[in-house]
């Protein structure tokens, strides 16, 4: 495995993108990052990216880019992409009319089939799919609140052609303490089902009743419904022959039985009137559900309630249309 320190470019700087970026950057190796917001970057370009609660650490940037043009004059060679799903095209044609050269990418997104949308414009060779473990929330546009970090985070090759890519993401990220494992392609769907079924189980739910995550799994109301969301996405996923942990229903429970007060970053956008991810989570439970003819209610119910407010709050409206 070659021991060099490739350089990165970060597209996105949310909690996931600002944290990654920093512990790349910890590790030595170059990292330029860029995001849509330039006041935003500003503040990151004077006063850096600091990471608080869970995770503390805090450190500067030399490269920061207004755009993905300008940040692919520089030629780096793994880009990685921490935008929401609902961004990712307009990225990825950016990324294709702006690039000088071959280049590794990562996608560091929830949801299911996010990896479609790369190899609908790059080689599968090209690409690399992150499963990220740990969470937060903008305490200020550079400083991230970590809420949790379970480890580890995984990291794969889409069709297992470039393993020596991965492995290499995988050690870099554990020299910091960032604990990552590499594994195959068909463990990265697995897990990518399992982080999303977690996701989908409360994330919608918060959104729709302004519950924290610790109170709609401290409400028996509300937990016999989390319980019926797992249930109807378990059954999915096995038709889909995703293989998920034994017992994975009471594990699930006691995982989010554990989630911190506080609002899962669907919920946070919806209340922001802005777009959500919610057609990558439980929308696609719903679709893969219609595939093997399984009834997937309580999915479909949060998908269109979550979509409907969000057409309410303007989401999605072409500008001019009522």
């Amino acid at each position: 495995m070659d021991k060099k320190k490739y350089s990165i470019g970060i597209i996105g700087l949310g909690p996931i993108g600002q944290t990654l970026a920093l512990h790349f950057k910890e590790a030595g190796c170059e990292v330029a990052i860029t995001d849509l917001d330039r006041e935003k970057l500003n503040l990151i370009r004077s006063k850096g990216v600091e990471l608080v609660g869970k995770i503390e650490k805090k450190t500067y940037f030399k490269h920061v880019f207004y755009s993905i043009e300008e940040m692919l004059e520089h030629n780096f060679e793994i880009l990685i992409s921490a935008v929401k799903d609902y961004h990712v095209d307009n990225i990825l044609n950016q990324i294709e009319q702006n690039r000088s050269k071959d280049l590794y990418l990562m996608s560091a997104q929830n949801g299911i089939d996010i990896s479609t949308k790369y190899i609908s414009h790059f080689p599968k060779s090209m690409i690399l799919r992150m499963v990220i473990n740990f969470a937060g929330n903008l305490q200020a546009p550079n400083v991230v609140g970590i809420n949790f970090f379970n480890p580890p985070n995984f990291i794969g090759s889409v069709d297992d052609s470039i393993p020596e890519m991965a492995q290499w993401v995988a050690d870099t990220l554990n020299s910091v303490d960032m604990e990552t494992r590499h594994v195959d392609s068909f463990k990265i769907a697995d897990k990518i089902w399992e982080k999303t079924i977690l996701n989908a189980a409360l994330s919608p739910l918060c959104a729709i009743s302004r519950l924290t995550m610790k109170e709609a799994m401290d409400n028996p109301d509300t937990l016999e419904i989390v319980e019926q969301i797992l249930y109807e996405a378990v059954a999915v996923a096995r038709a889909e022959e995703i293989k998920l942990p034994d017992n994975f229903i009471k594990l699930a429970i006691r995982y989010l039985s554990s989630a911190g007060n506080h609002m899962p970053s669907l919920a946070v956008d919806l209340m922001n009137k802005s777009e959500t991810e919610i057609d990558y989570m439980n929308g696609k439970i719903v679709d893969y559900g219609r595939k093997h003819y399984i009834r997937t209610p309580l999915n479909l119910t949060l998908t269109n309630l979550v979509k409907a407010i969000g057409r309410k709050n303007g989401v999605g409206i072409p500008e001019g249309a009522s």
